[in-house]
């Protein structure tokens, strides 16, 4: 009897030691371990992606016959052909952004030939204008 209990005590104080962060022992293969349990994890990870890709197209290929049937067009054809209508919409209109200005609608160089005292006798009656021209 006193040889089995020196036998639980003596393997209790090795995992207190352990627990206590003494010297573990170390398993030769631990690093073989690890690194087949990282690639198990890894091949894994990749079956679940083929496994939700595979799901994922046979669904798309669902969601193109039911398009298909009704005549319904998918959302990025919508999106761009709203786009290419506003476009199109906006060609006229005052709130489109601006491109450029067109020619003779001022920001030229060639209309400021002309003062803006010439600008204000054009206006004026003839006898102020021959006035202000002597």
């Amino acid at each position: 009897m006193d040889f089995v209990m020196k036998q639980a005590l003596g393997g209790a104080t090795k995992d207190m030691g352990k627990m206590l962060g003494g010297d573990e022992e170390k398993d030769p293969d631990a690093e073989k371990k690890e690194e087949e349990r990282q690639e198990a994890l890894r091949q894994e990870e990749e079956e679940r992606k083929a496994k939700y890709q595979k799901m994922e197209a046979e669904r798309e290929t669902m969601r193109q016959g039911i398009r298909d049937k009704y005549g319904i067009k998918k959302r990025e054809e919508k999106e761009a052909e709203a786009q290419a209508a506003m476009e199109v919409a906006a060609e006229g209109s005052l709130t489109r952004p601006k491109k450029a200005i067109p020619a003779g609608c001022g920001n030229e160089e060639e209309e400021e030939d002309e003062s803006i005292l010439d600008t204000v006798m054009k206006y004026l009656p003839g006898p102020l204008q021959d006035m202000f021209k002597k």
